[in-house]
């Protein structure tokens, strides 16, 4: 179903239920996804994507329909997981080291990610880099979004996003490099 047709339901008393749910299925699993790989947890982002439509099905009628209705749903996904990163470093007083050290535990003890050593490397990789680079990062590599799309999402400029995925790149790398010659030894 088109987003046009999906929001005539949603706005239309009659429908609203029904189409808040046919929202809900088309970008459920997709809003998962997306935090699960900045929070790592299950829990945590399983409570998080339901704030996330608690907070569309509040603000829906707001939506103005100029940016793509998956745009507006991934900001608010986005914008939900950097609060949630942000409250936990400032309950908990941690300095970035230590989520970063929390965040790589949870991923060890995590079976339902895909196990693999490689991917394992990966993941702990990206949890080095800071949040914002970690989400373009994410959204570029693993959802292979057009940074056009990733700068409506993040509302920031294309050449900042392309020099933000290019740090995070470099990073990645040289994190891999040192974690393969720290095994090797």
């Amino acid at each position: 179903m088109e987003d046009k047709e999906l929001l005539a339901k949603i706005r239309d008393p009659e429908t609203r239920n029904y189409g808040f749910n046919l929202l809900v299925r088309a970008y459920q699993q997709r809003v998962y996804g997306h935090i699960r790989k900045m929070v790592i947890d299950h829990d945590d982002a399983d409570d998080l994507t339901q704030e996330v439509f608690i907070k569309i099905h509040k603000h829906i009628d707001s939506f103005r329909e100029d940016a793509q209705l998956y745009t507006w749903v991934y900001r608010i996904a986005t914008n939900e997981c950097l609060n949630f990163l942000r409250s936990k470093k400032r309950k908990f007083f941690l300095p970035i080291g230590d989520v970063t050290e929390e965040l790589s535990r949870k991923l060890d003890q995590q079976p339902g990610l895909s196990g693999d050593d490689v991917q394992r490397r990966l993941q702990k990789a990206l949890l080095t880099l800071p949040d914002k680079q970690r989400i373009v990062f994410n959204m570029k590599y693993f959802e292979d979004l057009p940074y056009d799309t990733i700068a409506d999402i993040t509302q920031t400029s294309v050449g900042a996003l392309k020099a933000s995925y290019h740090h995070a790149v470099k990073k990645i790398e040289d994190y891999l490099r040192n974690d393969i010659n720290t095994a090797g030894h």
